[in-house]
């Protein structure tokens, strides 16, 4: 299957988070017969909660639905490459398919600044796609940042 049909629904959530004039990250997670499980987007600012990401929402609405703390086969798609916590939070839930937008050289956690989702240390690591629909992503961020500027 196509990645990027797993960003579509990630990208819904990253213009529901813009339009709240939230960073415009957004989550989707996926079970192992490709159904949507969990959504999430930022809702840092909305909640007054620094642990409000896209990927934590998105994670805790899947666990919900699949009734487990554990998302086995399961794939992740989220706009922005997750930052440390969200990696933690993947390695923990055991997700095993990541799949990103683009890349962040400040906090990005899955190969750019650390690599926390490939850690040999760690007892468990996704399988990691970086950079599906990346230019599209990094567009969504670029125009949300002009605004904040301008």
């Amino acid at each position: 299957m196509d990645l990027s049909y797993y960003m579509e629904p990630a990208f819904r959530e990253a213009i529901k988070a813009y339009e709240k004039k939230e960073i415009p990250v957004g989550a989707a997670v996926f079970d192992a017969n490709g159904r949507l499980v969990g959504r999430g987007h930022n809702q840092v600012e909305e909640l007054t909660d620094a642990t409000a990401h896209a990927e934590m929402i998105a994670l805790t609405a899947a666990m919900a639905t699949l009734g487990s703390k554990y998302l086995n086969d399961c794939t992740l798609a989220v706009t922005l490459e997750p930052c440390p916590m969200c990696a933690g939070a993947i390695v923990n839930a055991k997700v095993s398919r990541l799949i990103f937008g683009a890349y962040d050289p400040k906090m990005g956690a899955c190969g750019t600044v650390m690599n926390i989702t490939a850690s040999g240390d760690l007892n468990h690591r996704p399988e990691v796609y970086g950079g599906i629909l990346e230019h599209k992503a990094q567009s969504l961020l670029q125009e949300f940042f002009r605004g904040l500027r301008g």
